[in-house]
C-alpha cells in the first residue's frame, strides 16, 4: 500500500482512508491516486513506524515540502501527524504542511491548533464557499450546521500557532463576489487565501 507518494516536487503522506466529510467534490470518488501513486486507498493504517521507514525509499533533499495529505482526513491521526513531523524536522530539516478540512477540533472533542505548534510550517485548510448553508451542502459533514464555524475557529487558531494559514477555494466553483467574500474572511482571521486550480 502506498504510505508516501510524490506530487510536483513534494512528498505526500497518506495516513488514513477516514473522514468526517463526504465532499460532493473529493477526488477519490473518481479516482484511485494523485500524483505518484498507483492507489491511496489503505489496507489499512500505517503506523508510526511504517511511516519512517519508508522515508528510506525516498531521497528527501529533493522535495520542497512534507505534506500531510492522501485519501483521507489527515487529523483523524493527529497523534502520529505530530510524531512524524517531529522526526521530519530533525532528520530533513524539511517544511511540514497539513491540508485539512479543518474539522480537527470536532474529531477530538477538543482545541487542536496549539499542537501544531513548532512542528507545522503551513496549514492549509478547504474553506470551500463564505455560505455556512453551502458549505454544508457540498461538504456534508457528519458533525451537521456547526462545522462551517468550527472550521473558521480553527483556522482563527492556527494563525497564532502556525507560520502560515492557508484558506482555498477551487477556481471556477464561485462567482468574483463569493471569492471577494472569501478574500475577507482570510482578512478577518489573519489567514492566506488560495483559489487553487480544478483538478477534475
Amino acid at each position: 500500500m502506498t504510505i508516501l507518494y510524490e506530487v510536483y516536487e513534494n512528498l505526500y503522506v497518506n495516513l488514513t482512508n477516514r473522514c468526517p466529510c463526504a465532499c460532493t467534490f473529493c477526488l477519490r470518488q473518481t479516482r484511485d491516486s494523485v500524483g505518484r501513486a498507483d492507489s491511496l486507498w489503505l489496507n489499512r493504517e500505517p503506523t508510526f513506524e511504517e511511516i519512517i521507514d519508508d522515508f528510506k525509499n525516498f531521497d528527501m533533499s529533493r522535495y520542497k515540502e512534507l505534506v500531510f495529505c492522501g485519501f483521507g482526513e489527515p487529523t483523524e491521526r493527529l497523534d502520529v501527524i505530530l510524531k512524524v513531523a517531529e522526526y521530519a524536522k530533525k532528520q530533513f530539516q524539511i517544511p511540514i504542511r497539513i491540508n485539512t478540512n479543518g474539522l480537527s477540533d470536532l474529531i477530538h472533542g477538543k482545541k487542536t491548533a496549539h499542537l501544531l505548534s513548532g512542528l507545522v510550517d503551513t496549514v492549509s485548510i478547504s474553506l470551500n464557499t463564505p455560505d455556512p448553508k453551502r458549505y454544508h451542502e457540498l461538504v456534508r459533514s457528519k458533525f451537521g450546521e456547526g462545522s462551517y464555524q468550527a472550521m473558521l475557529d480553527f483556522a482563527r487558531d492556527c494563525t497564532r500557532w502556525v507560520p502560515k494559514v492557508v484558506l482555498t477555494t477551487v477556481s471556477t466553483t464561485l462567482t468574483e463576489q463569493e471569492e471577494q467574500r472569501c478574500a475577507e474572511i482570510c482578512r478577518s482571521i489573519g489567514a492566506v487565501y488560495r483559489i487553487r486550480p480544478w483538478e477534475g
